[in-house]
């Protein structure tokens, strides 16, 4: 972070995760978003009902334009140790996005709330801006309608 309007972006080998999922997809199946899906909450709905009987828990990304987006990171001090969700989220800095053409990166599970996801959601997302300069935990967004692309698991 390096001001509540501005956040620096590195690839580095030299940070600790205290989340960490990752997967290896050989290969994805992709689909347009419906134009009907402009929500977190709408695309968690559309992905219980077309994933129904697909190996569950995935992952999952999309790619495209976001006309809106709220993400956060959290910022902790060198040393910290996490050992609960209130002090995950202390130093927590939130960044609103407006028009950018995004990837996000998401977890799907109806078995992992409060453990993978949060406790009123099968989803975990991040998004990172295509120029690499903005990325976080994404907590609210609007797709932009004929603007997405959503990638699943084959």
């Amino acid at each position: 972070m390096v001001s509540d309007t501005e956040m620096k972006v590195e690839e580095t080998y030299q940070m600790k995760a205290p989340f960490f999922g990752y997967a290896n997809i050989p290969s994805w199946t992709e689909q347009e978003l419906p134009d009907s899906i402009s929500s977190i909450k709408e695309l968690e709905q559309y992905l219980d009902k077309v994933t129904q009987n697909s190996t569950r828990p995935f992952m999952f990304r999309l790619t495209g334009e976001v006309d809106h987006a709220l993400i956060h990171i959290v910022n902790l001090p060198e040393g910290s140790k996490v050992s609960s969700p209130e002090e995950a989220h202390r130093g927590q800095q939130d960044y609103k996005l407006q028009d950018e053409a995004a990837t996000i990166l998401g977890f799907f599970s109806t078995e992992q709330k409060a453990i993978f996801t949060h406790h009123d959601t099968y989803l975990h997302m991040h998004l990172i801006t295509e120029d690499r300069e903005k990325m976080g935990h994404l907590d609210e967004v609007e797709f932009g309608k004929g603007k997405m692309r959503l990638y699943l698991p084959e």
